[in-house]
């Protein structure tokens, strides 16, 4: 069985576009954490950018599913946080500070 790495996770779930912004939920800073445990279990912990999010549903579930597909992942969980997002958490270009 292939180990699962939370770089692997991200790099896939950066397919997962907010179609509202037109970003990726990796560069937008809404996936706070991914854990991984022994036996391939994963759980993504991510926020959204509004309280009452139209779409909550759909990212969760395209969150779910995405990570599901990373080859080594046994198990996919999603868990959406009470913290408001923040714009600071997105990431910037290489270069600029």
């Amino acid at each position: 069985m292939a180990r699962v790495t939370e770089q692997a996770v991200r790099e896939a779930l950066r397919q997962v576009i907010d179609p509202h912004v037109g970003m990726d939920l990796v560069t937008m800073g809404m996936i706070r954490q991914v854990e991984i445990d022994e036996e391939g279990k994963v759980e993504v912990k991510m926020v959204l950018t509004a309280p009452f999010c139209p779409l909550a549903s759909y990212l969760v579930e395209q969150v779910h599913r995405t990570t599901a597909q990373v080859p080594g992942v046994q198990e996919a969980n999603v868990t959406l946080l009470d913290e408001q997002w923040d714009p600071a958490w997105m990431e910037r270009p290489a270069g600029q500070v």
